[in-house]
């Protein structure tokens, strides 16, 4: 029988990819100015032509305010000092539009 190693998630590294994801992923940014600007119904859903700048990066606090969680706790996502949910991991990994394993790091060794 093939043996399976078990792995570990490095909350410090997956959190780098959380704090990327947040500085450089259209969808996520899209889904936040429908959520937090100007609400589902009055989004054109046009973004060229839409006056928010999607070039702009997603600040801690609306990430947070989609989450309803604080600021910090976002933070501490992204430091890795807190590992994030499951829930609010799929959830993240769902709006942003990428696959949960572009975003876990493993390793072979617990990290904590």
């Amino acid at each position: 029988m093939e043996r399976i190693e078990r792995k570990f998630i490095d909350w410090k590294k997956t959190g780098t990819n959380l704090r990327l994801l947040r500085n450089d992923n259209i969808d996520l940014r899209r889904y936040i100015c429908r959520e937090l600007k100007f609400g589902e119904n009055n989004c054109s859903g046009d973004c060229a032509s839409c006056k928010y700048d999607m070039d702009a990066s997603i600040s801690r606090n609306e990430l947070a305010e989609v989450f309803n969680v604080s600021e910090s706790v976002v933070f501490n996502w992204e430091s890795g000092r807190t590992p994030v949910s499951l829930d609010d991991l799929v959830f993240y990994t769902q709006v942003a539009k990428v696959d949960l394993f572009d975003i876990l790091v493993f390793t072979h060794n617990k990290t904590r």
